[in-house]
């Protein structure tokens, strides 16, 4: 599968995850292209 610029890439989540909080980080790696952090902030 080629990804192209724009191209958005989206997961599910395992049973038993228990969900994301204030101060988590989620990270996100695709080898061959980079890795891709953004921290849990609480919505204003």
């Amino acid at each position: 599968m080629t990804l192209l610029p724009g191209d958005v890439v989206l997961t599910g989540t395992p049973a038993g995850v228990s969900p994301l909080t204030d101060g988590d980080t989620v990270t996100v790696r695709i080898e061959g292209i980079g890795e891709l952090s953004n921290p849990v902030v609480p919505v204003a």
